[in-house]
């Protein structure tokens, strides 16, 4: 592995813990850490999947949810799904 694709995986290793630990240290459903660590993560996965993709050719199993691409009903990992409406989706689901 080329030295920009470790430093690109040591900076997403930590961003990874910081994200972890402004978890856990969350102040309330607002907290500014936890939004800034989530978006702190996202950008260095960016930088490392570029890493891989330019340096080595190689890709990634998984995909970064992209802002951009998204409305923010469509996918949100903050939100809260509301069960009521959960169990309607399932009354509506038939096997057959």
């Amino acid at each position: 592995m080329s030295s920009n694709a470790h430093e690109a995986l040591r900076v997403l290793v930590a961003a990874f813990e910081e994200h972890l630990a402004a978890v856990i240290a969350r102040r309330g459903d607002e907290d500014a850490t936890v939004d800034e660590a989530y978006d702190a993560l996202a950008d260095a996965f960016d930088r490392y999947e570029a890493v891989l993709d330019v340096e080595l050719g190689e890709t990634l199993p998984m995909i970064a949810d992209d802002d951009e691409e998204l409305d923010d009903e469509e996918l949100d990992g903050h939100a809260e799904e509301d069960e009521d409406e959960l169990d309607d989706d399932l009354d509506d689901f038939e096997l057959s």
